[in-house]
């Protein structure tokens, strides 16, 4: 679980509560590939239709190609787009690669998000920094609302266009759009009244009360003030994916980020003790430019001194903001995605139950997991300020380690789909003990690293601020007693990739719940209020989460009922003796 999740639940690592938002997760519970529709018989789709909707590989299979991918033959229809030589026959490794470095770049974006703000926010206080730390759970609680629902339009576009039907594909995509654009806007508006009484009913630490609390308050009314700007890329990113292209909202996403990298120093600083200015000066061309003289000028003029906290966020909502205009002009202006128009916003019930009946399960699933993570951080608030900012810190990091995992464990959605689909359960079995034993090693190694250079690795997210040392100190402890669990979190990610590519989301949710709420929830309550172990209970209860997730996890799937394909559609002409 990504203890902090990215802003867009489509594309939060599922290490946050076991939370993929990969389309799967709607479809193994709630019909799959053959739920009913009143809109459409083409939803029963191609096994590979299925696969495609796990929301990172797409119709195209490989996890960035479109409708025309390198991997297609000319006149290939949908549901052939995956070459089946690179995903169920040939080597392994080749295609599990191929899958799983897109995903690992998209992700890689989204956690720059919170890195960024985590680097300025720390140079303006460490209280700050613990600010975002409790901003962030309680923002998703309500995001997590809605994502489930840009979850459903993925599932209901990778199906409607693996079976060839573009104009349904165009139509819900349309009705994706107008749904989440409504709930945003309610979300928004509970969102920004709710924010101050919710943050007062946490049991805070007094100082932590009177320093870190008001500032998540003016962060979050920011955030959900702007929020339907946010949701906008979330469907248009999902829809994308369902689609199959996944290369064009890394592209946009990439767009968005350099917009909030340019504009964070800016809108928390503005002209005055702006750290841009200190860094541009200690490089030897640039310093002859004489770059804190400028920053002086500047302030002179304008007397601009930043807005603070709230600056990181008009940051994010405005790079969103374009990051939507961008997206919507791809979806209505292009023939890069689903063949949507404006016609297909009207409001069609049919379309509509249909999206509900899917997203709910995602929704409520996301839901209990953002409760898990805002339990935590009540718990949490309960210590002292530089506790607090070394939860959030600590968090933000390993949120980067858990990467490679996470694209493993997307990856084998895929793998372990298209595989089953074709009646090679055999070859799925070692793509999973692969990606495991793959991601267990590589995550084996982050941990030698994150150990040996914890301290200057923290400690650049941190300047000469008050509670600085004492916030890297405990940060450090943190950090180095979760590195435990790392390759624990590359088992545990394959593992749910492979249930939820069977079909079995239900189970995946079910290793996921025990693997927050009894793995953190309950150890660090156990740790820290009973055992009294203090912040130190903090830190390995959330590293046991894991842990017991992938004892769990590899216990299950050892017991192989998960080999049997969830779809009905006649299997692909694969050779299920052919040599590998």
């Amino acid at each position: 679980m990504s203890d902090e999740p990215s802003e867009d639940p489509s594309e939060s690592p599922s290490e946050f509560g076991g939370v993929d938002s990969s389309p799967d997760d709607g479809a193994g519970d709630d019909g799959g590939p053959n739920h009913e529709t009143n809109s459409s018989d083409a939803v029963s789709a191609s096994s590979e239709a299925a696969d495609g909707g796990d929301g990172d590989g797409g119709s195209g299979g490989d996890g960035d190609g479109g409708p025309d991918d390198g991997d297609s033959a000319p006149g290939d229809s949908p549901d052939e787009r995956v070459s089946e030589e690179s995903i169920t026959e040939g080597s392994l490794i080749r295609p599990l690669f191929h899958l799983a470095w897109p995903i690992v770049v998209i992700q890689l974006l989204q956690v720059m998000y919170n890195v960024v703000d985590t680097l300025y926010l720390g140079r303006l206080s460490a209280e700050a920094v613990g600010a975002i730390s409790l901003a962030f759970p309680l923002i998703f609680l309500l995001i997590a609302v809605a994502g489930g629902f840009t979850t459903a339009g993925a599932i209901l576009v990778a199906q409607y266009t693996g079976a060839d039907g573009n104009r349904s594909a165009g139509l819900v995509a349309g009705q994706t759009i107008f749904t989440v654009s409504v709930l945003s806007v309610l979300i928004g508006i509970a969102g920004y009244f709710y924010t101050r009484p919710a943050l007062e009913i946490l049991p805070s630490d007094a100082d932590t009360a009177a320093t870190v609390i008001p500032l998540a308050a003016d962060y979050m009314e920011v955030i959900f003030a702007g929020i339907p700007l946010m949701f906008g890329f979330f469907v248009f990113s999902a829809l994308m994916r369902g689609y199959g292209d996944t290369r064009t909202p890394m592209t946009v996403m990439l767009v968005s980020v350099v917009l909030n990298v340019l504009l964070d120093p800016f809108l928390i600083f503005g002209f005055s003790a702006n750290p841009l200015f200190e860094w541009l000066a200690a490089v030897p061309l640039v310093a002859a430019l004489d770059p804190v003289g400028v920053q002086a000028a500047l302030f002179a003029a304008t007397g601009f001194a930043g807005y603070g906290i709230e600056g990181a966020a008009i940051a994010t909502i405005f790079s969103r903001g374009v990051a939507t205009a961008v997206g919507i002009w791809v979806l209505f202006g292009t023939g890069l995605g689903p063949d949507v128009s404006l016609g297909h916003l009207r409001p069609d019930l049919g379309f509509i139950g249909d999206i509900f009946r899917l997203g709910l399960p995602s929704s409520v699933e996301q839901t209990t997991s953002a409760l898990a993570m805002i339990t935590l951080t009540a718990m949490v608030v309960t210590f002292s300020p530089p506790v607090v900012a070394a939860y959030g810190l600590g968090n933000r990091l390993i949120s980067l380690v858990f990467l490679p995992a996470m694209g493993l464990g997307r990856a084998i959605d895929t793998m372990v789909g298209q595989n089953l689909g074709a009646n090679r359960a055999d070859r799925a079995a070692r793509s999973v003990k692969l990606a495991a034993s793959t991601g267990a090693g590589v995550m084996f190694l982050v941990a030698v690293v994150a150990v040996t250079f914890t301290e200057p690795i923290v400690g650049a997210f941190l300047g000469d601020v008050p509670d600085a040392p004492a916030t890297v100190a405990h940060a450090v402890e943190y950090v180095r007693i979760r590195s435990v669990e790392f390759a624990f979190i590359g088992v545990s990610q394959v593992i749910l990739g492979a249930f939820r590519g069977a079909g079995n989301t239900k189970t995946a949710m079910v290793i996921s719940i025990l693997t927050l709420w009894v793995g953190r929830v309950a150890s660090v309550g156990y740790l820290v209020f009973i055992a009294g172990w203090g912040e130190t209970g903090i830190w390995v209860g959330m590293a046991l989460g894991n842990i017991l997730g992938a004892i769990i996890g590899v216990a299950w799937f050892a017991r192989g009922t998960w080999t049997e394909r969830y779809i009905d559609d006649p299997a692909p002409g694969v050779d299920p003796a052919a040599d590998d």
